[in-house]
């Protein structure tokens, strides 16, 4: 049995448009028992008040954003950053908003997910170990707490919680289930969030969302001008505000005080 990490690096999994995150960087090669992560992972240094931070960085998709969603290695990703000592991770990714009231701009920081995925590896407890993992609330509130001030503080307008619903991607929601979503009560849409956080969670690790709405997924429905969204709307969004949630990203990570939450407590003291 593995021991529980204490307060270690900060590591980032990047979505599209981050994969230049960090300066002055070393690569390092990691292989994982589950095979390749999406690509080298890059080291820095952020500075901070309380001092020098180390931070980890994958991206998501891969350098060339080669990987869709349901062909990501989430288990290796996960695995690689805690090898090279990470114990906190956040997840900054595009999403869709099921809420006229959540605007493309917006950050959400979600404290709750819904998964509906199929098919992906979501779990390191693949026996003989048998592990299960309390998930009630899964993102640190720690972490949250900075993502909010530091987004604040960048002028961004954000959504302190949120459910996100998870899909198999890498196609968009029909109207119909888009309905569907809105209707069971949930705020924005994504397609990498699972498993990727409840994999931080049988790691010990604390996990944090910071969540770049880009469009309106399927329109809203009394404002015929908004249509459906499409790849390219996506991409420009994101690209539009790519440098102040970088800035966001930065500053939550230099906020990161010694980690005081009870994440780590929820693997029954029992790590892969």
């Amino acid at each position: 049995m593995d021991e529980l990490p204490g307060q270690g690096h900060i590591g980032v999994i990047g979505g599209s448009g981050l994969y230049s995150f960090l300066d002055d960087v070393e690569q390092h090669l990691v292989t994982t028992p589950y095979g390749e992560p999406s690509g080298p992972i890059a080291m820095g240094t952020l500075e901070s008040t309380d001092g020098a931070k180390r931070v980890a960085f994958v991206p998501r998709h891969g350098l060339n954003h080669q990987f869709p969603p349901h062909g990501i290695n989430y288990r290796a990703n996960l695995w690689a950053l805690r090898s090279l000592g990470v114990t906190r991770v956040f997840g900054p990714s595009a999403c869709g908003s099921l809420r006229a009231s959540i605007a493309p701009g917006d950050v959400v920081v979600c404290d709750q997910f819904v998964d509906q995925t199929h098919g992906r590896a979501g779990t390191f407890f693949d026996g003989p170990v048998v592990n299960h993992v309390s998930i009630a609330d899964p993102c640190c509130p720690q972490m949250a707490a900075t993502v909010i001030a530091a987004a604040r503080a960048q002028g961004m307008p954000v959504h302190e919680r949120g459910t996100v619903v998870v899909i198999p991607g890498p196609r968009f929601a029909t109207r119909a289930e888009s309905a569907t979503y809105r209707t069971l009560g949930y705020d924005i849409i994504n397609m990498t969030q699972c498993p990727e956080v409840a994999l931080a969670r049988e790691l010990g690790l604390c996990y944090s969302s910071i969540a770049l709405v880009t469009d309106y997924d399927s329109g809203v429905d009394d404002r015929p001008e908004i249509g459906a969204v499409n790849q390219a709307d996506v991409f420009a969004v994101f690209a539009a505000n790519v440098d102040r949630l970088r800035r966001v990203l930065r500053d939550a990570i230099a906020g990161l005080d010694a980690r005081t939450c009870n994440c780590a407590a929820a693997t029954n003291g029992i790590l892969p």
